[in-house]
C-alpha cells in the first residue's frame, strides 16, 4: 500500500503576511502625529480638557471605543464647559511666543527676560538698564524702543481684554538715609507706577493694571553676590492668566 506523502509546510504562505503591512501602517501613522505634534501648542486648559475627558467615560481595561463625550461625572462639573476656554489659553501661548520673539534682542544682552509661571507671562525689565540707581526715573532715552514695543504687545489682540500686573523690585541693600527714599519698599512701588504711567500714556487703559512694590522679598537669585542682586532688581510686568486677576 502506497504511503501518501506528507505536505510541505516549509517556506508556504501563513495567512499572517498583512500583519507586516499592517504595523508598517500603524508605525507611518504614529510618525505622521508625532510630526504633527508641536508642544507649543500645548496649553494647561487643552491638557485638562483632554484629562477630564477620559476621566468622564473612564480608562480601564475594557474601555475601548470612548469618545471625549461627557460621562457619569458629568453631574459633577467634571466636563469640558466648566473648564477655561481653549482659546483662551492658546492666546496666552500666542503671546509668550510673540513676546520671546520681540523681546530676543533684549534677552540675549540680559535687559530683559521672558518667562511664565502659574501667574501668566512675565517680562522682567532690569532695573540697571531702566532706571539710575536709587531712582524711579526711567531711562527714556535708552529704553524708548523697548518700552514701545512692550506697549505694541499688550495692547495686541492676542491679549485683548486680559489683566497686567507691574511689580518693582530691589535687592537687600539698604537704602541711602540722605536719599529721596524712606525704604525700598517706596523704591519698587514707584518704579512700578513709573512703568504704568508710560505704558498708560501709550494708550493702555489704566483699569487694566495692577501695581505692587516688593521691596526684597521675592528674590530670583542670590543676593550676597553682585550678579544675583542686579537679577533681584527688576520690575516684571506680568500678563496675568484668567486665575490671577
Amino acid at each position: 500500500m502506497a504511503k501518501k506523502k506528507k505536505k510541505d509546510r516549509g517556506g508556504g504562505p501563513t495567512g499572517q503576511e498583512w500583519l507586516t503591512t499592517y504595523s508598517d501602517m500603524v508605525t507611518l501613522v504614529l510618525c505622521f502625529f508625532a510630526i504633527m505634534f508641536n508642544p507649543d501648542e500645548v496649553t494647561p486648559s487643552s491638557m485638562a480638557n483632554l484629562t477630564v475627558s477620559f476621566m468622564a467615560r473612564g480608562m480601564g481595561s475594557n474601555a475601548g471605543g470612548n469618545t471625549l463625550a461627557l460621562g457619569r461625572y458629568a453631574e459633577l462639573g467634571n466636563n469640558l464647559n466648566s473648564l477655561p476656554a481653549q482659546d483662551k489659553g492658546t492666546s496666552l501661548g500666542t503671546a509668550l511666543r510673540k513676546a520671546t520673539s520681540i523681546f530676543a534682542p533684549e534677552v540675549k544682552s540680559k535687559k530683559m527676560s521672558v518667562t511664565s509661571d502659574e501667574r501668566g507671562i512675565i517680562i522682567s525689565l532690569a532695573a540697571d538698564a531702566f532706571f539710575a540707581p536709587a531712582s524711579a526715573v526711567i531711562n527714556i532715552e535708552s529704553t524708548r524702543d523697548i518700552l514701545l514695543r512692550l506697549g505694541q504687545l499688550l495692547a495686541s489682540s492676542e491679549i485683548a481684554g486680559r489683566k497686567f500686573r507691574i511689580e518693582g523690585h530691589t535687592d537687600s541693600t539698604q537704602i541711602d538715609p540722605n536719599g529721596p527714599w524712606e525704604s525700598n519698599w517706596q523704591l519698587s512701588a514707584m518704579r512700578a507706577i513709573n512703568v504704568l504711567h508710560y505704558l498708560a500714556d501709550l494708550g493702555i487703559s489704566e483699569k487694566r493694571f495692577q501695581v505692587a512694590g516688593f521691596a526684597d522679598t521675592m528674590p530670583v537669585s542670590n543676593d550676597d553676590t553682585p550678579e544675583g542682586r542686579a537679577y533681584n532688581r527688576r520690575v516684571d510686568v506680568i500678563i496675568l492668566d484668567e486665575a490671577h486677576l
